[in-house]
């Protein structure tokens, strides 16, 4: 999951069903060894990874806390669990996490691109979003959004709407 980024607005999407018998059968084998071995960092990882796939938002955030119990310097945890938040209906959850993610690993872009959507599409916090991808730039200057626009671009494009 660790290059998971939020698409911009439109709602999110629908939980799916776990009809796929693999993936079905997976998330009980690691629901299984998360209870047998709850020390296991990977499994609760995975666990999380799987949910996240299968649209179950709050047992993915729960697998998500559990593993970040274990180890919480894991940005790409907390940034997945924010992405979880997020499609839940909870923005500033995911805010709380991408926070947390970017205090981890300051360096880590996902977080902040997603901080940026959350902020702009979700909270309609331009100046907030403004300053998220702003210090996206400053860690890459040539970061693009999952659209293919460089972030610079939309940052220009945000702060001259702002002043018309």
């Amino acid at each position: 999951k660790t290059d998971t980024v939020q698409t911009p607005g439109g709602p999110p999407p629908a939980p799916a069903k776990a009809t796929d018998s693999g993936k079905a059968n997976m998330i009980a084998a690691l629901e299984k060894e998360t209870r047998s071995n709850p020390g296991n960092l990977e499994a609760w990882i995975e666990l999380g990874n799987s949910y996240f796939d299968s649209n179950q938002y709050e047992k993915s955030i729960a697998a998500y806390t559990k593993a970040l119990e274990i180890n919480p310097d894991n940005a790409n945890v907390w940034t997945d669990m924010g992405v979880m938040h997020r499609r839940n209906g909870n923005p500033q959850e995911a805010i709380n996490a991408f926070d947390k993610a970017i205090e981890v690993d300051p360096k880590h872009e996902v977080s902040r691109m997603n901080k940026g959507i959350v902020l702009l599409h979700d909270l309609q916090d331009i100046d907030g979003a403004i300053h998220a991808w702003e210090g996206l730039l400053e860690v890459n200057p040539v970061a693009m959004a999952p659209t293919g626009r460089s972030v610079d671009e939309i940052v220009q494009q945000l702060k001259k709407q702002k002043n018309q």
